[in-house]
């Protein structure tokens, strides 16, 4: 029992305390017995991906950064596998606001993120993954532009969604377009531009109320929504794909030469692979023959595959892959080979050409990589699910976080050799003629 003394210092306290106290008891026991499950992980916040890993140290400023086994000259980073990656995915779709809507992948109800977890791993060396801090070093008071259709915008994207791990943009379009977008790093004065073309050269609906959506093509002249302004950038990454599988008519210096898929029994039909390779001729000719003194680098980023399955793009198709592809499982149909042939074809034509004129072409060859990627595009997951929308199952463009997160991997990797390349350059005895 207490003593006197208790119950006399239990006497001095004041009402106000014990009234305090008897709340506090009170709520608590409210809170566990009629309340239990806000102590409980169901109304928890809970990020839709495990935290992207630590940033690792950047590099000093001006450092050329070249080291490790990656730049074996005998390494063909195109060649290789997809191994598990249990430290991906680098951000998510809270982190990044950059992501456009239909790459949403997990805001739609995607159910599953194995997609996310995977690294490409060339033959006989490694790749490493994108570093914001290294890539950001690089470019400082640089620019890069994407010049293409919408993979390369959604390339673009995934970009700008790793960069945002070590720093902010800010939007700095001189138009507000979403074809034509620019964002600006302040802390590294570093811009990265898109610019919609998704033919390369000049494109017009051949007759506004044609059904079939015909298009005339004018294949010797580059698009100058782009071509006017590309020399003020430092990297270019050329791209383009499936808009060349639509219906067009084909014209070289103003005159009709034939065309694609027109039905028109006086026009002769060159196929679709004649006007994607003269387009890309057109295009990597900007460079080489109509920019004179362009001091950039050019980047060709290959054909990337689509994954239909069931049925044709607008029949059905869908991509319900949930792992990615082994070598051995899967190869380019004839119309991914021959665009992809044909790309490389006068890639290296350009390139030669190039370096006799000091220009620098690259190549992102990407194609296999992605052949082996059908469980990465957004399917039916790039929308509401029942959305009163015109859209059909997406097996063309990429989730975000993804598998297209690899070609900034490959885009690094390259613009870390090419460092090399004029580090080895300017060493004394080694003068020669840029490449």
């Amino acid at each position: 029992m207490p003593s006197s003394t208790s119950m006399a210092l239990l006497h001095n306290v004041p009402k106000f305390v014990h009234l305090f106290v008897s709340a506090f008891v009170f709520l608590t026991v409210i809170r566990l017995y009629l309340f239990p499950l806000l102590t409980s992980s169901a109304f928890s916040w809970r990020p839709s991906a495990p935290a992207p890993p630590p940033l690792p140290p950047p590099p000093a400023p001006g450092a050329v950064v070249m080291a490790g086994k990656e730049y074996s000259s005998k390494c063909d980073i195109s060649k290789g596998k997809w191994v598990p990656n249990p430290n991906a995915p680098y951000y998510t779709n809270d982190t990044c606001w950059a992501i456009h809507e239909h790459h949403n992948c997990l805001k739609y109800g995607r159910p599953d993120d194995g997609f996310m977890r995977w690294r490409w791993r060339p033959d006989g060396c490694d790749l490493p993954v994108f570093n914001p801090a290294q890539f950001l070093e690089l470019v400082r008071h640089k620019s890069l532009a994407f010049v293409g259709d919408s993979v390369g915008r959604n390339h673009m994207q995934s970009l700008l969604c790793l960069l945002l791990r070590a720093t902010y943009a800010v939007d700095a379009s001189p138009v507000q377009d979403e074809n034509f977008r620019r964002y600006r790093f302040p802390s590294h004065n570093f811009t990265v531009a898109s610019f919609w073309s998704p033919f390369l050269v000049r494109a017009q609906e051949a007759d506004d109320d044609d059904p079939s959506g015909l298009l005339n093509l004018y294949l010797d002249e580059p698009d100058t929504s782009w071509s006017r302004e590309i020399a003020q950038f430092d990297y270019v990454i050329i791209s383009a794909g499936q808009p060349f599988l639509r219906p067009t008519m084909f014209y070289e210096n103003r005159r009709l030469v034939g065309c694609h898929y027109c039905r028109s029994p006086n026009v002769t039909d060159l196929t679709k692979y004649y006007g994607y390779r003269m387009a890309f001729h057109t295009a990597l000719r900007v460079f080489t023959d109509d920019l004179r003194g362009f001091g950039g680098t050019v980047f060709l980023r290959t054909y990337s595959p689509t994954h239909f399955e069931g049925g044709e793009w607008d029949r059905g198709g869908d991509c319900v892959r949930r792992r990615p592809f082994r070598r051995d499982e899967a190869r380019l149909d004839e119309v991914a080979f021959q665009m992809y042939m044909t790309q490389m074809e006068e890639f290296r034509a350009a390139e030669r050409e190039g370096r006799k004129k000091s220009v620098k072409l690259r190549l992102l060859d990407t194609t296999e990589a992605m052949l082996l990627r059908g469980d990465g595009h957004p399917g039916r997951y790039g929308h509401v699910a029942g959305a009163n929308v015109s859209m059909y199952n997406d097996c063309v463009h990429w989730c975000l976080p993804g598998p297209i997160d690899t070609w900034n991997d490959f885009l690094l990797h390259t613009m870390k050799n090419e460092g090399r390349r004029l580090a080895t350059r300017r060493r004394p005895g080694n003068e020669r003629k840029p490449s």
